[in-house]
């Protein structure tokens, strides 16, 4: 794969942009990364303050086309992903957007790195180390599985990766590769245990917003499940919680959020004091208004198939569903809450955010049932998935734990791990919706979409169909970079 001239426009304006809020306080030290807190202070800006949901949950079968009536939003921003067109725009929400975050957050990332290289005892830093290599990882882990193909340990030596960078950007036109999904991949894991031991949770003020230990975990259980070894997935999801126990720390639907109203259920699901919560991050985003009035997107019958049917468990999830304005077809989950971010103090324009959960207790759950069903421990698979049941399921009882006979009779099959992968499959799908995490099971598992619009017609996104891969910026592409094919 030929070398390039390729200049990552994010990576290049940390300073002016990602790192903005910290530098403005002290503008004559932009240079002067000397001490622990400010190294730690420019840290809170590795990560991607943008979010993938607006473009990854319209691509899935999430979506639905509501039709064009009152109430609806119409966004290409939107559009362009259900009909799996490539987005042009670069504003929030879009792929252009989140690459540019991401670039943004490991040049934050690799900036800290150096000052910690440079100081007079790094080993003071160790802390601030262990976060910036884990968010370089995370942020590159993202980037590679939206970007390129999902990771297959028989091709992932020719699938073209995403150019992972590891220094400061010195110059304008530097030069980088796009290399590899296996290089990438070596290079995530290698950062990742570099930095997971020095992780320090004493080091933050807010643990929840920064690569605490249990949200390293969390990743480490993650980029090896894509990965396929199982038996490490086990070992970082039982380190998520003391002793490996998730179930206490789920989300109580059936005891605490089942009975809010509905201010108070967009309050608590991102609050840094859920337990649930293992990492947040608050991203210019209009997410939490738009959600739910977005043309293509969870529409009543979906929601009723999700949440009013009997699921494998022969009971019904727990879930207060909402819609926004006069439309019942635009269905929601209240999940978030806008936080409006003004100009200045007496504006009236400014920037709104939305507060994301990057990971949680339930996908390390998942992840752990998972991992068991491929190694075989189908006894343990089921116990994670009964205690999930457990905390979700209207009036739970005995009667809805899963059985052989169950996964058999209701998905059509006599091979019970296929079974209950399905199972994991829509659990995660109903537990995550409108977060965009399916769209990563479908890249994984190669769930072809076919999306249909209200005059009939439809589109179909095959299993190997290249239109996975969202594509690069138009920048890159300027530069001499490789675009997807299409």
């Amino acid at each position: 794969m030929k070398k390039i001239t390729y200049y990552i426009l994010a990576a290049a304006l940390v300073i002016a942009s990602g790192c903005r809020k910290y530098l403005e306080t002290a503008p004559d030290q932009r240079t002067q990364l000397n001490t622990v807190e400010k190294v730690g202070e420019l840290l809170g800006t590795a990560y991607p303050q943008a979010d993938y949901a607006t473009f990854t949950e319209a691509a899935s079968d999430n979506a639905s086309d509501k039709g064009a009536g009152a109430g609806m939003l119409s966004e290409n921003i939107n559009t362009a992903p259900y009909f799996f067109r490539d987005v042009t725009e670069r504003a929030q929400g879009s792929p252009t957007y989140y690459w540019n975050a991401c670039y943004s957050a490991i040049a934050a990332a690799n900036q800290a790195l150096e000052a910690i290289s440079n100081a007079e005892d790094p080993a003071d830093y160790n802390a601030q180390k262990g976060e910036a290599l884990v968010a370089r990882a995370y942020n590159h882990f993202m980037l590679v599985t939206l970007f390129s193909k999902v990771y297959d340990q028989a091709t992932a030596s020719q699938d073209p990766g995403i150019p992972y960078v590891t220094t400061p950007e010195k110059v304008v036109n530097g030069q980088y590769e796009r290399k590899t999904v296996a290089f990438v991949y070596e290079q995530i894991e290698k950062d990742l245990l570099e930095g997971m031991p020095l992780i320090d949770n004493t080091a933050y003020k807010v643990p929840k917003y920064h690569f605490n230990k249990a949200a390293a975990n969390a990743f480490a259980a993650r980029f090896y499940l894509y990965k396929k070894d199982y038996q490490k997935v086990l070992t970082y999801s039982n380190n998520v919680f003391p002793g490996g126990n998730i179930r206490s720390n789920l989300r109580p639907w059936v005891t605490v959020y089942s009975q809010l109203t509905g201010q108070e259920a967009e309050a608590i699901y991102t609050k840094a004091s859920e337990n649930a919560n293992l990492l947040l991050v608050e991203a210019p985003s209009d997410w939490a208004r738009s959600y739910g009035v977005y043309r293509y997107g969870l529409r009543t019958d979906l929601a009723r198939a999700l949440f009013s049917f009997r699921n494998v468990t022969g009971g019904v999830w727990v879930q207060p569903l909402y819609y926004a304005g006069t439309n019942t077809d635009n269905q929601l989950v209240l999940k978030f809450r806008e936080h409006f971010v003004r100009s200045s103090a007496n504006a009236n324009i400014g920037v709104p955010h939305t507060i994301f959960p990057l990971f949680t207790a339930e996908e390390a759950l998942f992840n752990r049932a998972e991992a068991n069903i491929y190694l075989g421990n189908l006894t343990a698979a089921k116990q994670d998935l009964n205690d999930y049941a457990s905390m979700r399921i209207e009036d739970y009882t005995a009667d809805f734990r899963l059985t052989d006979t169950k996964l058999r009779n209701y998905y059509g099959t006599t091979d019970i791990k296929a079974a209950l992968i399905f199972t994991v499959l829509d659990f995660k799908q109903a537990e995550f919706i409108q977060e965009g995490m399916r769209w990563f099971d479908i890249l994984r598992y190669h769930i072809p979409i076919v999306h249909t619009n209200v005059a009939g017609e439809t589109e179909t996104l095959a299993p190997n169909d290249p239109r996975r891969l969202f594509q690069l910026p138009q920048e890159v592409k300027l530069a001499g970079l490789e675009q997807n094919p299409r």
